[in-house]
């Protein structure tokens, strides 16, 4: 008996190998003559096919691969500006106006100022409304305030009625900020941008001075949506009205504009067509018109010019409000891939499975002869028969 249950079982297995092997299965296809089932199936299968054609290799080129840039960007201002405050006539040149000197990507223009000239470190009262007080006890010697210019004495200053500090005197007084701003000829600086990008999974290098930008039109050409777009010298005026801003509201209290250097490229067809395009955009320094957050309008910092007299450290600080440009460049290449095209081709015979499964949910359970329908697509056997 219990050779021949083995002799059982090696058929069993010998027959279930065979079958796996040697044996094809095939769905069973049951072809049903109903045009409304018929118009849903082709109707579902049309947009399917305008999908994946529309979609996904027209809109988004799934038959391509892409790849970002790595970039590199400098900067040159040119421009002089004139100011004369009180009979004191001063010529300021690029080294005085642009910070930092190193042309960076982001760097700020100078456009406005106030100056507090030949401080020395001493005692001196406060200013009016900071740190006022009545006697010498309401300033409390050896401390230190936020808002303050240096260290209180403990003396109160009947003249002032503020605390006296110990600080770099006379203290700076940035209550009046000058209007209309003392620098408004900076509206006709010069900016010239040079950026070069690479796309390394396609081995392709450009430059923003693309074919016919050579010495020559540089030297004339003026930045211009319309008429010379390629040019990559811009006029600082022009920059703050494409940005959306008034130049003279920001160059009195400051703000940011955003260079946007966009680079989308085809690499499909020539790459004398992948050239950048610049966009401008206000970030702040607008509070009557696109920027609504008032508690801290605009953009200022300070900065000191040190020197000696008479054996004595003295310094000039200024107060600089300026427009901050921060130079973005964003890129997007795209090239012919195999391997894409074959998934996006896949993904999209995948989806037409929708098709019919809609049609038999259809077919089985909407239409009025679904039981007929049913029938003929499942064939149903008897486990008594077999047996």
């Amino acid at each position: 008996m219990w050779v021949s249950r083995c002799q059982k079982m090696k058929s069993q297995i010998t027959n279930a190998l065979s079958d796996f092997f040697f044996e094809y299965e095939t769905p069973r296809q049951v072809l049903v003559r109903n045009r409304r089932v018929g118009v849903v199936c082709r109707l579902i299968q049309l947009g399917v096919l305008a999908y994946i054609i529309g979609w996904v290799f027209i809109y988004e080129k799934g038959y391509q691969s892409t790849d970002t840039a790595v970039s590199s960007v400098f900067t040159k201002m040119k421009g002089v500006g004139y100011t004369n405050v009180s009979g004191n006539e001063r010529v300021w040149d690029v080294a005085d106006y642009v910070f930092p000197p190193q042309g960076d990507s982001s760097f700020v223009v100078m456009t406005n100022y106030i100056i507090t000239e030949g401080q020395k470190m001493g005692t001196c009262p406060e200013l009016k409304g900071k740190h006022s007080c009545k006697s010498d006890s309401d300033c409390e010697g050896g401390t230190l305030k936020r808002t303050g210019h240096g260290q209180m004495t403990g003396v109160c200053v009947n003249s002032t009625k503020t605390c006296e500090v110990l600080a770099w005197c006379p203290v700076e007084d940035d209550h009046v900020i000058p209007d209309p701003p003392l620098l408004m000829s900076a509206e006709n600086y010069t900016l010239f941008i040079k950026n070069s990008v690479t796309f390394p999974l396609f081995g392709v290098t450009r430059s923003n001075l693309v074919e016919g930008i050579d010495a020559g039109y540089i030297s004339q050409c003026l930045h211009d949506p319309e008429k010379a777009p390629l040019c990559p010298i811009f006029r600082l005026g022009d920059i703050v009205k494409l940005s959306g801003f008034s130049f003279e509201t920001i160059a009195k209290v400051g703000g940011a504009i955003g260079i946007v250097v966009d680079w989308t490229c085809n690499l499909d067809v020539d790459i004398k067509n992948c050239k950048p395009k610049y966009n401008f955009h206000g970030l702040y320094g607008n509070p009557a018109e696109t920027d609504k957050a008032r508690a801290s309008v605009g953009y200022n910092f300070r900065y000191a010019k040190h020197y000696m007299e008479d054996k004595t450290e003295k310094r000039t600080l200024l107060k600089v409000f300026g427009i901050r440009f921060d130079i973005i460049v964003q890129s997007l290449a795209r090239k012919f891939d195999i391997i894409p095209t074959l998934t996006a081709i896949g993904s999209g015979v995948g989806i037409f499975g929708v098709a019919t499964v809609v049609c038999d949910l259809v077919l089985l359970y909407l239409l009025p002869k679904r039981e007929f329908y049913k029938n003929m697509k499942f064939k149903y056997t008897d486990t008594q028969t077999q047996k």
